[in-house]
């Protein structure tokens, strides 16, 4: 019990010693005039602390001889560096963030709850989400919106081209209830819609031979339709 605190009294005394005086035992150790019991007796250290203080002296002798300008550069360009990476990976994790999907089921199907390294919190802030979305569980469709959406789906087999204002009339129900379902089915009305025509740019365009010919006469100009003609008949 008595070496125990007489080790620990003496590696408070040491903690406490300066940079100076750790360096003149050391380097009496490193002489070798004297042997460790006798420099513990002398200093009143544990041996084994000036066998220490001892190696940390042959170990850091090598630094006290390099350029010190060569490693000052070498530290600023090392900063240098590690600004550059950090400035790089921000602008990365805006541009990430910029095009990540808005909906939020998408954002949470990229969570990984069970990751060694970033915790929950930090995923969803990264993400853009927040915890409260995590953790709530949307509520599903009630029986009767299940039973409307088997209505108009049934309904828009027999009409796909009617729209939410057509179903809304047909079902009795409000409109803006329809057009989230349908929505929620990805169901939307067949219709023309603009642009269904765009040639082809490498087709020949032909010109048109009658523009500014004066029709005076029976049988001067002759035309048929052959758009759906096969040539193969």
């Amino acid at each position: 019990m008595a070496k125990k605190v007489k080790s620990a009294r003496t590696a408070a005394v040491a903690s406490t010693r300066g940079g100076a005086f750790k360096a003149r035992i050391a380097l009496a150790a490193l002489k070798g005039d004297k042997t460790l019991g006798e420099l513990a007796s002398q200093f009143g250290m544990h041996a084994t602390q000036i066998s220490t203080w001892k190696q940390r002296l042959l170990e850091g002798a090598a630094d006290l001889f390099e350029d010190r300008r060569r490693k000052q550069r070498a530290a600023e360009n090392n900063q240098e560096e590690l600004f550059e990476q950090i400035g790089r990976l921000k602008m990365e994790v805006e541009w990430l963030k910029k095009n990540l999907p808005s909906s939020v089921d998408a954002l949470r199907a990229l969570v990984e709850p069970q990751h060694d390294e970033l915790s929950l919190r930090r995923q969803c802030e990264l993400l853009g989400l927040a915890r409260g979305s995590w953790y709530c569980e949307p509520a599903g469709e009630t029986a009767a919106n299940l039973k409307l959406m088997r209505r108009i789906d049934e309904l828009y087999l027999q009409r796909p081209y009617f729209g939410t204002r057509r179903m809304a009339d047909e079902l009795d129900v409000n409109r803006k209830r329809v057009q989230r379902l349908m929505r929620l089915m990805n169901l939307e009305a067949i219709y023309p819609k603009p642009k269904t025509t765009i040639r082809n740019p490498d087709h020949k365009i032909y010109p048109y031979l009658l523009r500014n010919v004066a029709v005076i006469r029976p049988n001067q100009v002759w035309s048929t339709d052959i758009t759906y003609y096969s040539g193969n008949e």
